[in-house]
């Protein structure tokens, strides 16, 4: 919840849209005492700026619902310099009026909500947070595309009577395609409609693989980023979606509110003679959570780990595979939470395997990363190897409770260690 501004404070609720916005300014400690003061209808965005300096004033608070360009606005705004937060769009809508809605009316809205205290603040991520956002989503979106075509290929040659066997590399454009023309005898027509196909697959596995590329290079050049590959079953998508959604770290006090965040604690209601406990998955940011589920699946797969021993026998014991992995992505969420903070668990994952892990993070980068780099495979692969086992890493005193106060390193149980 939001603290209530003081009395003297004015809010201004801000409707934005991607050519105008709507802002209502009310005066008033209170949604019942709060009244309009003033309402501008429908300003350009390119006056913004203009109209924040003539129409308000240093100490006034600006509230947004979160949009496609709301967190840009906060930023226009605080180089004026204007205070600005932006609201929770979920809970703004549930605030919407049935019968009669327009921008004047929502930008009331959106101010009353704050002054109320019922609104959740949305956190403003900076702007190598959001353009890493961007790269994620951009990827996401290209790997979307190349599985529709991919489907769309296979339906239509399952309709031809043609069944590809499992595990056709699609990749390889050539050897699917001379393999297809043996397949049967094709019309002019048809081999038309699957080169057209084919053409629409390629040009999305190039933009999937040319962004995945893009991701590899922050991933292996960036220090904070690379030491998270240090987790078992963490590589370049797991490392960056971390960094991409959670931001800074710091503005999770504990690790269960980053678990709360990605939506890992599971749901429960508990009210009257009823009770009810389900999975997660209802809330949450899913995007991220997809992600450690499936690193949660492969660390199941893998080998000697204390946490696929720990996994395996949870799994045993519960008898629930989905249980088992939930457990797994919660416990890699903590040890995340840990290392971002500069800290560490005894789920440190510091074996063989991270060579071949970062040999395959290079792979994914691609030979033009590395010449832009202006390096070679064998020796950007030492050199990140070198960095890795020369970090300083910090061990975490199990006998010790945390705090979230800042102590001295010798009192709060945290004791540096090479690495």
């Amino acid at each position: 919840m939001n603290p209530k501004p003081s009395p003297v404070q004015r809010v201004i609720g801000l409707d934005v849209h991607p050519d105008t916005f709507t802002a209502a300014i009310l005066q008033g400690p209170t949604p019942a005492a709060a009244f309009v003061e003033q309402m501008h209808n429908r300003v350009p965005m390119s006056r913004l700026s203009q109209w924040a300096r003539k129409h308000t004033q240093p100490d006034d608070l600006i509230l947004l619902e979160a949009s496609g360009n709301s967190f840009q606005t906060v930023r226009t705004l605080a180089d004026i310099p204007r205070r600005a937060l932006v609201l929770e769009s979920t809970q703004l809508g549930k605030l919407k009026e049935a019968h009669a809605n327009n921008d004047p009316i929502s930008a009331v809205r959106i101010a009353k909500a704050y002054l109320a205290g019922t609104a959740k603040e949305v956190w403003v991520p900076d702007l190598k947070t959001q353009e890493r956002r961007d790269l994620f989503h951009a990827h996401r979106k290209a790997v979307k595309r190349t599985t529709q075509l991919r489907n769309r290929l296979r339906s239509y040659l399952s309709d031809n009577g043609v069944r590809l066997a499992r595990g056709t590399r699609f990749s390889e454009l050539k050897p699917l395609e001379a393999q297809l023309r043996q397949a049967r005898e094709w019309s002019l027509l048809q081999w038309q409609l699957i080169e057209g196909l084919l053409l629409e697959f390629s040009h999305a596995e190039e933009q999937r693989q040319s962004w995945r590329s893009l991701i590899a290079q922050e991933v292996l050049t960036d220090p904070k980023l690379l030491a998270l590959s240090r987790l078992c079953g963490v590589r370049e998508m797991v490392a960056f979606g971390l960094a991409a959604f959670v931001g800074d770290i710091h503005r999770f006090a504990r690790p269960k509110n980053l678990v709360k965040y990605l939506g890992l604690n599971p749901a429960f209601d508990d009210s009257g003679q009823g009770q009810w406990r389900g999975g997660i998955g209802g809330h949450g940011r899913k995007d991220l959570r997809a992600l450690l589920i499936e690193a949660a699946h492969s660390i199941l797969r893998a080998g000697r780990t204390p946490l696929t021993r720990w996994g395996k026998q949870l799994l045993a014991r519960k008898s629930s595979l989905n249980l088992a992995v939930a457990a797994v992505a919660r416990k890699l969420t903590v040890a995340a939470w840990y290392l971002m903070m500069g800290r560490w668990t005894p789920l440190e994952e510091i074996d063989a395997r991270l060579s071949l892990k970062v040999g395959k993070m290079i792979t994914q980068a691609g030979p033009r990363a590395l010449q832009n780099l202006g390096t070679t495979r064998p020796a950007f692969r030492q050199q990140i190897v070198e960095s890795l086992q020369s970090t300083r890493i910090y061990v975490l005193d199990r006998s010790k409770r945390w705090s979230p106060k800042p102590l001295p390193t010798n009192k709060c149980g945290l004791r540096p260690k090479e690495g």
